[in-house]
């Protein structure tokens, strides 16, 4: 019966200061607090971010907090503020390297409770695909993190074809998840660039790809998205709607239904509501729904699997959904 989170995220505690180093940038680093020896300020260039404690880089608090709510495995990601997509391509590849090696260390040191998933520096194509071969060959990771846009290009840009490509000849698995949201500084006020800028970035980012034919021309790509597919499942009878009635702009560049895509990419399970689950369930499918839980940021699911186990469907269910599930998407 075992539970595989495959939505977390970890930084290291000691991380360059880039800001200083590269004389630009928003690149983060971490503040200890004098009078709180598990918490850090993380730091965005010169400014305050925001607080996190120990259980954001610490893996054996990670492994209480595991313990304490029955996940035998945490898929490690780094956290998406750290992407770094805007900085020059090779402070970038600066950047992912340290944290994928970072990431791989935390695998090494517990190899049966951790699987790592690096980060590549996709402003630049070459670095980001000679990235993400040492994440695969040299670290051993069966996948990456990526954002939901790369400085607001869509994921259907021609440019990322060539990455596309390599990820599906990698037999690598691709974890999309939100960031820089559309919109964000229009809707500072009340938190709404996570409870609405992040539900509609992943839709952007899941359409982007569906509209712009990567599932029609890398069919073996194992994708997966944050937060079950963020308004998506909500808005694909508009979105199927749209594209039947103004195929000149919704058809340009895949003449095929976006309803077919249904049930080829994975999402995680994090919708926090019975009733968005059971749409997820009808328009994902239960086999392409992992156990993720955003842990340990508080927006998260605070027992990863919660809202699986609360609902009246058979344990066979369940059981792919914690686990079978993770597993073939990572393969």
């Amino acid at each position: 019966m075992k539970k595989i989170d495959i939505h977390t995220h970890i930084m290291p505690e000691k991380i360059p200061n880039w800001f200083q180093k590269f004389g630009y940038g928003e690149f983060i680093h971490l503040d200890p607090i004098a009078d709180k020896p598990c918490c850090a300020r993380m730091m965005k260039g010169d400014k305050f971010f925001r607080e996190i404690e120990s259980n954001c880089w610490e893996p054996k608090d990670r492994l209480i907090d595991m313990d304490n709510t029955a996940v035998d495995v945490q898929v490690l990601s780094t956290i998406p503020v750290l992407f770094n997509y805007w900085a020059k391509p090779t402070h970038g590849l600066e950047t992912s390297r340290f944290f994928n090696d970072h990431i791989a260390s935390c695998v090494d040191l517990f190899p049966t409770k951790f699987i790592g998933l690096g980060t590549v520096p996709l402003q630049d194509i070459d670095l980001a695909i000679q990235e993400m071969e040492r994440c695969v060959t040299e670290l051993k990771m069966p996948g990456i993190e990526i954002g939901s846009n790369i400085n607001q290009i869509n994921l259907s840009d021609k440019k990322f074809f060539p990455f596309w490509q390599a990820a599906q000849e990698l037999n690598c698995s691709i974890f999309i998840h939100p960031w820089d949201m559309m919109g964000e500084s229009d809707m500072t006020k009340y938190w709404l660039p996570w409870l609405v800028g992040m539900p509609a970035e992943t839709s952007r980012a899941i359409c982007s790809i569906i509209f712009g034919g990567v599932l029609e021309q890398f069919p073996k790509l194992k994708i997966a998205f944050a937060h079950g597919g963020g308004s998506f499942p909500a808005t694909v009878g508009r979105v199927e709607h749209g594209f039947k009635v103004r195929p000149d702009l919704c058809a340009i560049d895949n003449a095929h239904n976006p309803r077919n895509y249904l049930g080829k990419f994975w999402v995680d399970s994090l919708v926090h509501d019975k009733d968005a689950f059971h749409l997820l369930q009808q328009t994902i499918g239960n086999e392409k729904i992992c156990c993720g839980s955003d842990y340990p940021f508080p927006l998260g699911e605070h027992k990863p699997g919660e809202l699986i186990e609360s609902l009246d469907i058979d344990a066979s269910i369940k059981k792919q959904m914690r686990d079978d599930n993770a597993m073939n998407g990572l393969a």
